[in-house]
Parts: C-alpha cells; structure tokens; sequence
C-alpha cells in the first residue's frame, strides 16, 4: 500500500471490529498449548489471536531447539523439581506458582510427541534420553511447525501479522486489545471475554557487547522480535509486576551469542580460563561447583575477564570428532546459523575451544522470576487477564516444558472465566480513537514534518544508556544508584522525545512501537534495580555499592505498579511464602 494513503489521513484507516471468547496475544509456545487447551475443554469457546509475525514460525521456538531443560523424569517429585528450581534462583520464587506448573508440566512435552516431535530415547528405548539433571534431547527443527499445525485443527483463528499496542479497557477489567496490520494497515479491534498475554519478554533494552552500530544489530541470544511490549501494555495498564531486577545474563560463545548448554552440559565440556582452570572446580566450589546456581554460571566469564583470568573457554579439546559431529547436528535443531559461523573460521575444536562470554541482559519470565504478578491461575492482578510464558513472572527455570505447562493452567482459568458470560463489556470508542491517533502518530509526523527520530536512531540511545548505567555487558552487569538514578532521568527524556518518532510505512511504525515498548518496560526495571539494595545474584543483579545479600530487608519479592494517574512506578514487597520445607539455597 502507497505511503500516502497509509499516513495521509487516519480516518480513512479501515477498522475491523472482532468479537471472541478467549483472546490470546503471542501465537508462540505458551499462547499455542493455550488455545489448543482451550479448544479441547470446549470446542465450543471462539479462541482468537493477534501473533505479530506468522504462527508457523513465531516465538523463541522459531529456529526450534535440542532439548527441552525441564521434564520430571521417573524417579524424582514435584518437591524435588521445586527444590532445584529454588536453589538455582538463589531461593527466591514463587512456590504455589511451580507447584502447580509442575503438576501439569510433562503433559506438553509428551503430546509434542505424539504429534510427531521426535525425543530422543536411551538405548533401552524405555526412557527418554537425559542431558541434564532435569534436560531431555530433542530434534526440535520442527517443533514450532508441529505446534502451529495442532493449533489450526484446533479450530482456532489467527491474526497474522498483527502488532498489539495496547489492551481494551472497561474501568478497571481487560476487555480485549487492539493493534494494527503491518501487512494492510488496518486497524483491529478485538473484543474478547478474557484475554491470555503470552507475548514473550523482553530482548533489546541493552546494548549487545558484539554491536558497533548496526552491524550485528540482532545479535542476541534471545528472539530480537520480542520486545516487551506483553510487559509494556501492562505497565500501562496499571497491572503488578514482580522481579524485574532478576535479569537473565546468560553465558553464551563469543562474538555469536550462541547457547553454550549444548556443549557443557550435552558433552560435559568445562568451562576453563586463559589459565586452563575449570572455573566452577576451583573458584566456585563452594557454591557447589558445577552444580553452581545458574546467576554464577553468567557472572562467571565476566568476573574471570574482571579479575585477569581471561579470556574464558569452553574447552571442546577432548572431544572426539564424532562428538563434534553431534553436537553440531544439535546445533541445527535450535541455532543453525552457528555451525555456518564455525565453519566461516574452519576452527578446528580438537585444538582450539570455543571462547565465551556474558550476553546482554534480558527480562524473561521463563528463565527467571520477572513478569506479572500472577495466581495460581495465572490471572493478573487486571479482572479479564492472564499470564502465561515468559511474561508471567514468579516461576523461573520454566524453560520450554514450563512456558507451555502455563499455557494449559491461563486457558483452563480463562474458560471458566467466560462460562455464562454474555459479553465481554463496553468497548469506549474515545478510547480506540486515542489509540488509533497514537499508533498511526509516527508515520502522520513523517509525513506532515518529514523528518524525526527514526525508531533505531531511539534504539540505540536506550542501548547505550542501560548499558552504561544500568548495569550492562560493557559495565560486567555492575551498577550502583547513581548510576540508576542517572539512567532514570535519562529514560524520562526518551519518554519525551517519542513525539519525534517518524516512520516511512508499516514495518517502521513496528519498530517505532517497539522502542517505546521498550522505554517504558526499562523504566520499571531500573526502578527494580534501584529499589533492591543488595546483590543477591551476582551478573543477574549486582550492586557494587551493596555487594552483600541483605536477607533481613530483602528477602521477599520486589513488586511494582505504574499509577494510571500520576504515571508514577509505585514500588512494594510481598512475602515469600515457603512450602516445600528444607534450606531454600540447597537442593
């Protein structure tokens, strides 16, 4: 579509109005098991979606993966899983959350299976093959096809290449969503009953170590497409969130941001440093060594580089070339593009290891605790809302299995919800109107001003500035409260200068909504950052001017609310509250 007719005029923006039962926001893995879920209990129920990209292909599942890192194997319990997930997020998570996501947890993995996924199996054939502790093996090229296909014969419908910007509100209750096509332009209104966000967190708020301008823009280790806009819109709307702090830095290869589990933990490789020292051996035996919490598994290259011992390794040299074999078999099935980069080196891994180093940080609730604050239901603390995936927090270590097992509880709550329900509620049409002026502002300023902000220029001042002062790669993931606080001033200005944003057509207007996406959700980060004033998981979150764990003060969850009002971020504490008994850091 020309230019012109896109942005010349709003009102002639074609509106397409959609009433549903149940809406789900992310046709990845979690917003997939969830419509499927709510199909089977009631074909019956109209499940619609609003997926930015294409179902076949969306989502962190996207390129697909080698494992799946959480499945309760025969043999060990809910308590078990419970106490490991506890001990690995430095004892602080959500217990009646993992509890019942493990109840239902091997569920997804083996109706995956059944639908043709192939696991990998021992040589027994009796049980499926271990990786890890809690890890299967999986040929996962296809997975994310295979669950888009069950999703179709479910009966669901899907809005493809639709950008949600903001929900639907009725007072005080989510009553639907609306966004735009970036394929048509169109403007879609969506009217649900209940609605499931299950959009994925949040990649880009930092600048990535490899990225010199735009040159390895992507970069990242996770999907650059998601970028808290499932967090953002509840922001906006005033919901609770919980643990942003607890950030996710992984260890990753250098110079590619690839996954390193495959190697160390598929082939029991060792991280080493320039000194040929197993790391987690010698400086982190007493924290369990290569049982280590996942937190020091990310601060660990950094603090090698830090203190003269690096670079750092992942030391491939006595693998067999079968094993090399193997393991790059593995890659293809959840980052193929690295065994093109390994082979643009012609590296010969028998002599020469793979280096690593730490990733910039991301906020995803499938790997740690951040994301809404939720109840055993998976309901928001928004009437009408549920959270499943990467943007429920509470419940790290969900991984794969985890995110989908939450998909099933957020649809089974959301199809109670809509039982008896005649409508979903009154859709404010002065609302959509202010919607539509804000989603559609970039590109009328493009073409009424002809010159701007353009959406990456923004980009990369967010990058800069949270890598330099709230707590980045570049900074070894430290950061003090000047420096926060420094930041927040900062944000506000971004905040301001979005009136500057242009966009030349539809795929811009995306990423001009991205960044402002991204803004708001670093904006309650850094208040998190800020407001917990310890370092209880060194990489994740470390506070040089508070190196120590303050148990007596922040032992709880840090939680937070954006006043709908003053447009304040409001900070709190909650509880923890412990069930499964035992020492919460040991497994």
């Amino acid at each position: 579509m020309a230019r012109e007719s896109l942005f010349k005029s709003i009102e002639k923006v074609e509106k397409v109005y959609i009433d549903t039962d149940i809406l789900i926001i992310g046709a990845g893995n979690a917003g997939c098991f969830a419509g499927i879920e709510a199909k089977r209990i009631n074909p019956e129920v109209k499940v619609t979606f609003m997926e930015k990209a294409h179902i076949d292909r969306s989502g962190c599942l996207a390129g697909g993966m080698d494992a799946i890192n959480t499945y309760i194997k025969k043999g060990r319990t809910i308590e078990d899983f419970v106490r490991w997930s506890r001990s690995q997020a430095g004892g602080l998570l959500r217990e009646d959350l993992t509890i019942t996501m493990a109840e239902v947890l091997n569920k997804p993995i083996e109706e995956w299976e059944e639908w043709g996924m192939p696991i990998k199996y021992e040589e027994d054939g009796e049980e499926y093959k271990t990786r890890g502790k809690w890890d299967i093996t999986i040929s996962g090229s296809e997975m994310k096809v295979i669950l888009a296909k069950k999703t179709l014969e479910a009966g669901c419908d899907v809005l493809n290449y639709v950008v949600t910007t903001n929900y639907l509100l009725d007072g005080d209750k989510v009553i639907g969503a609306i966004g735009f096509g970036i394929r048509d332009g169109k403007v879609y209104i969506v009217q649900a009953k209940a609605t499931i966000i299950a959009t994925g967190g949040a990649a880009g708020l930092y600048k990535p170590y490899q990225n010199d301008g735009h040159d390895s823009h992507h970069q990242l280790w996770y999907s650059p497409f998601n970028v808290g806009t499932g967090f953002a819109m509840g922001i906006r709307a005033g919901a609770e969130m919980t643990t942003f702090e607890m950030r996710w830095c992984a260890t990753r290869t250098k110079d590619f941001n690839g996954p390193i589990d495959t190697i160390s933990v598929g082939y029991k490789t060792p991280m080493i440093n320039c000194k040929g020292e197993e790391i987690l051996k010698t400086r982190y035996a007493h924290l369990g060594g290569d049982a280590a919490p996942r937190f020091i598994r990310a601060n660990l290259p950094m603090d090698e580089w830090r203190e003269g011992r690096g670079p750092c390794f992942v030391d491939t040299t006595n693998m067999t070339p079968e094993q090399i074999h193997d393991m790059k078999v593995d890659y293809l099935n959840e980052r193929p593009s690295y065994v093109l980069f390994l082979a643009s080196r012609a590296q010969d891994l028998t002599k020469d290891p793979i280096e690593i180093y730490g990733s910039d940080p991301y906020i995803v609730g499938g790997h740690t605790a951040s994301g809404y604050w939720v109840d055993v239901k998976r309901a928001t603390t928004i009437p009408g809302l549920y959270a499943c995936g990467d943007v429920a927090g509470g419940t790290p270590n969900k991984f794969v299995g985890g995110c989908a097992a939450e998909g099933l509880l957020a649809a089974r709550a959301a199809v109670e919800f809509v039982a008896g329900k005649v409508d979903a509620g009154y859709v404010n049409q002065e609302q959509v109107e202010q919607e539509i002026d804000r989603i559609f502002a970039p590109g009328i300023r493009q073409m009424l001003v002809g010159e701007g902000v353009k959406p990456g220029e923004m980009e990369e001042r967010l990058q800069r500035l949270m890598d330099e002062y709230a707590g980045g790669v570049h900074q070894f993931f430290r950061m003090n409260r000047e420096g926060l606080q420094y930041a927040l001033r900062h944000l506000k200005i971004l905040k301001e200068q979005v009136k500057y944003l242009v966009a030349n057509d539809l795929h811009e207007l995306m990423e001009a909504h991205g960044v402002i996406d991204r803004i708001d959700v670093a904006e309650v980060l850094v208040h998190h950052l800020m407001y917990r004033e310890e370092t209880r998981w060194p990489g994740w979150q470390t506070r040089a001017d508070f190196p120590e764990k303050n148990d007596e003060k922040f032992d709880c969850f840090v939680n937070s609310r954006k006043n709908t009002d003053t447009g304040e971020v409001e900070m709190f504490t909650r509880p923890y509250e412990q069930i499964i008994p035992g020492d919460r850091l040991k497994l």
